[in-house]
């Protein structure tokens, strides 16, 4: 008990410190993000917050290990080492441009690895790889906003650590509190307006420890159960990707494109503030997560996972509802046919003589009169327009 609130404080200051001093590297190197959605405006974002994370946790699981109080165990290191090399896919795809369809596949390869078959059994082991590969690149999806995904990643981090605990699992339950520490201590740099991001190095490896430990404290149960309970406690970031991929689909936009349509970028257009709708989302990931943890321990029925999975549709089809692609344009820069233009918007029309133009020029074009007019009044009009 002593050594775990001792390993969380470390982790927590650690991450802090180590976020603060990557900051002027990140910049230097032009590991940034320029600012998308509540970002302010094209800002530059340092991308090294996630390696404090990923260096804060790592060095505290090492040294639980090195000296004894907090061994680590098969299972357990072996999703660290995973991990570890998903967080260095990650600072890749940070440092050059990766296609989301090789980022997946390195990060089934690392599931693949860390899976325990000896709890799950081989056929849902592998089905519990592939899971834990598309949770991880969801979660990737989720620091699409200021603060998002760290206060997720703190929640569900807890919540799989009471999991863990009810099953005296103490060495997954000592991970994801550090994990949790490491995420508050980084978030105190990434809370609104964000002075350093997570990128993918932290995300994906955020992603991968829940979802990888999630699955080793569901080892051994029933595999519809523990799909009930997997899905409550990764709610948020399914329903975010599933958002994303229909929303991009039905309007004909290529799925790996980056786009202003995730869950805290719609409760933006609904009119919340970057606060705000991150305080929304944390709410709802706590539910499912709480809901996960009542399922787990025994204290609530399979119905409630049910709940969770049917309250999870309906509100991505509701919030599909929000619009956030404009009309779209033709090739030769006007709307494509069929687009209907914004509402009170009126095609700009020539400025006639003596009206000045929208820039706030006159018009030195001067036209010609209708009617007659005397040969005069005509050579003076051909002199002046040249």
């Amino acid at each position: 008990m002593i050594y775990g609130i001792v390993a969380a404080t470390t982790a927590l200051l650690l991450a802090a410190v180590l976020a603060a001093l990557f900051r002027r590297p990140a910049l230097r190197l032009g590991l940034v993000e320029r600012g998308r959605g509540d970002r302010g405006r094209g800002r530059p974002v340092p991308l090294l917050g996630g390696a404090a994370v990923v260096l804060a946790t790592g060095a505290v699981a090492a040294a639980g290990e090195w000296t004894g109080l907090a061994p680590l165990g098969g299972d357990t290191g072996r999703l660290l080492v995973a991990a570890g090399g998903v967080a260095l896919l990650g600072l890749v795809a940070d440092v050059r441009r990766v296609k989301t369809r090789f980022v997946l596949a390195g990060t089934a390869v690392a599931a693949f690895c860390a899976v325990p078959y000896g709890e799950t059994g081989i056929g849902p082991g592998l089905l519990a790889a592939v899971w834990t590969a598309l949770v991880t690149v969801a979660f990737r999806g989720l620091d699409h906003a200021d603060g998002l995904a760290g206060t997720v990643g703190v929640v569900t981090a807890f919540g799989v650590a009471a999991c863990a605990a009810a099953g005296a699992m103490d060495a997954p339950a000592v991970l994801l509190s550090v994990l949790a520490a490491a995420l508050a201590g980084f978030l105190m740099h990434n809370w609104h307006p964000a002075r350093s991001a997570l990128g993918s190095c932290g995300s994906l490896f955020t992603g991968f420890v829940l979802a990888g430990a999630a699955v080793g404290v569901r080892g051994g149960h029933g595999v519809l159960s523990s799909a009930g309970v997997l899905f409550a406690l990764t709610a948020v970031a399914s329903a975010d990707a599933a958002l994303v991929l229909l929303s991009r689909r039905l309007a004909g936009r290529p799925v790996a494109r980056r786009s202003a349509d995730h869950l805290a970028h719609r409760l933006r257009k609904l009119g919340l503030t970057a606060h705000g709708s991150v305080v929304v989302v944390g709410t709802g990931a706590f539910c499912g997560v709480l809901v996960g943890v009542l399922v787990h321990v025994g204290s609530a029925g399979a119905t409630a996972a049910a709940g969770v999975a049917a309250v999870v549709p309906a509100g991505v089809l509701g919030l599909l509802r929000v619009p956030v692609y404009g009309p779209r344009r033709a090739p030769g820069g006007g709307v494509a046919a069929g687009a209907v233009p914004a509402a009170g918007r009126a095609p700009r029309a020539h400025p006639a003589e003596g009206v000045r133009a929208p820039s706030g020029r006159r018009n030195s074009a001067v036209r010609p009169p209708r009617g007659p007019v005397s040969s005069q009044v005509r050579a003076s009009l051909r002199v002046r327009n040249g």
